[in-house]
């Protein structure tokens, strides 16, 4: 339900506009002038301002600049029986959204406020999407030629399209993150918000006004609204990191708010309405927490609709070498290195390594090679000691038969990615090749030269 806060010293417009707009279904507040809007701003969190230009003491005009600092995301509306065109564009040009000239109908006044809320709605999707441009999917590519992590990639692909909840579960560092920004990434919600948050890295009396929000005064050094990160990903999806670490009385709001789809802000006597799909993800397991009685056990199975095991790294060692690859590429750019490949007896090392810490700790260590590197190659040299000694006999048994070539692991990659495509469109080479987003030409050669003719 959205909120509008009615600035006007005529009483009886004030209650008019009040009814007509709770009738359409807005949660209205008002105030008399612009000292009582003033402080009314941090309890009524308003989604919109309807405020009239003339009024005694401070005018809408001089108002403006306030609620502009104070309230930004508010677009406002000015009202006024005086003045015409000229008045109109300067209250525009002082940053009021609109103009209404009095009197009016009550269906201008509604198609105002639904063209404001509309601009607002598409203001934040635009910011939220140009604040997560720099991890989002598409700059995170996923890299995988094992195939547990192509069953991995099937299975969200698949589970993109629903609302359903997923549960990414799997060791700290798989990248489970970067698994849920693709689901959202590939799902009808992918032109809204991607919200995260780490439910561990949050002290517990925080969490909970940071998840549902809260308003002013709602607890000590509350000194004003804030809306919570389900309303910031309405719409869209939000990513519940550690779910595992959340406390069990907030797990009982959780599990409401995934029942009913609303939000009760702290200190609020009004849920709110939202449409959130939710994705989380943990390190833990999670039946052994609900056993101990850490963890709830409705909660479980509400999370736990669509559950995606991400293996760790020394589950797929296939995909080391092509990992390697782009992390080099990544660091070259970023860094300025001249950086152009690795050394057999280093990319041997990497793949015998059992990474505790997984793609993250191989990043890490990958981005410590480069800045130290010398010439155009990473050897034994660049690598920390804990890699490069010989005491990981079980990661070396692991990785005796593991194929260290690059040129290989592409070439088992891109076939693997041709029999998908050919698989998605039935065997039609022409669209097979369009979403490959190579040639026609290009595609056949590589047909033949992978032997992919059966």
């Amino acid at each position: 339900m959205a909120r509008v806060l009615v600035v006007d010293d005529d009483d009886s417009l004030r209650e008019s506009l009040a009814l007509v707009l709770g009738a359409e279904g807005w949660d209205v507040g008002v105030a008399a002038n612009a000292d009582e809007a003033l402080a009314r701003l941090d309890d009524a969190a308003p989604d919109l301002v309807l405020c009239d230009l003339r009024m005694p003491g401070r005018d809408g005009l001089a108002l403006l600049p306030e609620l502009a600092r104070r309230r930004p995301e508010a677009p406002v509306i000015l009202m006024s029986a005086h003045g015409g065109e000229d008045l109109a564009l300067e209250a525009i040009r002082r940053g009021a959204y609109d103009y209404l000239a009095k009197p009016f109908q009550p269906a201008e006044v509604l198609l105002v406020l639904q063209k404001a809320q509309e601009r607002e709605r598409l203001r934040r999707k635009t910011a939220l999407l140009a604040r997560d441009v720099e991890r989002a999917v598409g700059e995170r590519p996923i890299v995988a030629a094992s195939a547990g992590m192509i069953e991995v990639l099937e299975l969200i692909e698949r589970a993109s399209e629903f609302k359903a909840t997923v549960l990414l579960t799997g060791e700290s560092g798989t990248g489970k993150e970067v698994l849920a920004r693709a689901i959202h990434a590939q799902s009808p919600r992918r032109g809204e918000a991607f919200v995260a948050v780490n439910c561990g890295a949050i002290p517990e009396n925080l969490l909970e006004s940071e998840l549902f929000g809260h308003v002013k005064g709602a607890f000590t050094g509350a000194d004003r609204a804030r809306r919570g990160l389900f309303v910031e990903a309405d719409g869209g999806t939000l990513f519940l990191d550690e779910i595992g670490e959340m406390p069990l009385p907030l797990q009982v709001k959780l599990l409401r708010v995934l029942q009913e789809e609303e939000v009760r802000p702290l200190g609020d006597s009004k849920p709110r309405q939202v449409d959130v799909r939710v994705l989380a993800a943990t390190a833990r397991e999670l039946e052994h927490e609900v056993a101990a009685g850490r963890f709830r056990e409705d909660l479980f199975y509400r999370l736990n609709v669509l559950r995606v095991r991400v293996p760790p790294l020394r589950e797929r060692r296939e995909d080391i070498p092509l990992l390697v690859d782009h992390f080099l590429a990544q660091f070259r750019d970023a860094l300025g290195k001249p950086v152009r490949g690795i050394a057999d007896d280093a990319l041997a090392r990497l793949v015998a390594y059992r990474w505790p810490g997984n793609v993250r700790e191989l990043e890490n260590v990958l981005e410590r090679a480069m800045i130290l590197a010398r010439g155009d190659q990473l050897g034994l040299r660049e690598l920390p000691a804990n890699v490069v000694e010989r005491d990981t006999a079980d990661g070396a048994a692991d990785a005796a038969g593991a194929d260290l070539s690059l040129k290989r692991a592409r070439r088992a990659a891109e076939s693997e990615m041709i029999r998908r495509a050919l698989r998605e469109t039935d065997g039609n080479r022409t669209h097979a090749a369009r979403l490959l987003g190579i040639s026609h030409r290009a595609l056949l050669y590589k047909i033949k030269e992978y032997e992919l003719r059966d």
